[in-house]
């Protein structure tokens, strides 16, 4: 059985989740972002840190707690989907944080000018902590 990117979208929040209890309680509200990019040449690892280093510029903006992106890890397990070449995960105060993130300049160029021109395919999954 492999796993659909939403599936691990929820496993990623979940490994998340637990490692953050360990030293902070997400308070319910919080939204968690998660990100996955395909990229249009897999084996480009400066488009990679790019992606990486751009999403450290979104702790920057209002409503953002913490902002964290790398490589999937390889897996030969039949749940895990690490087909993906970055894992992004942006943690917001509020849905009010992440309705703003979208449009904030920062966020925009990043997308525009570094994640767009490498990427094959994108996908987002919002999830709201309880």
């Amino acid at each position: 059985m492999k796993i659909t990117a939403f599936g691990l979208a929820l496993l990623l929040l979940l490994s998340s989740i637990s490692c953050q209890s360990a030293t902070r309680s997400s308070p319910p509200g919080q939204i968690e972002h998660i990100v996955l990019v395909w990229l249009k040449d897999p084996a480009d690892s400066a488009a990679r840190q790019k992606i990486v280093e751009a999403t450290k510029t979104f702790r920057q903006i209002p409503g953002v707690i913490d902002a964290r992106a790398g490589r999937a890890v390889p897996s030969t397990r039949p749940t895990v989907d690490s087909s993906f070449d970055v894992g992004i995960v942006v943690t917001f105060k509020d849905r009010q944080s992440l309705d703003a993130y979208g449009p904030h300049p920062i966020h925009d160029k990043a997308a525009k000018e570094i994640i767009v021109p490498v990427m094959k395919s994108i996908k987002a999954y919002d999830i709201e902590l309880e």
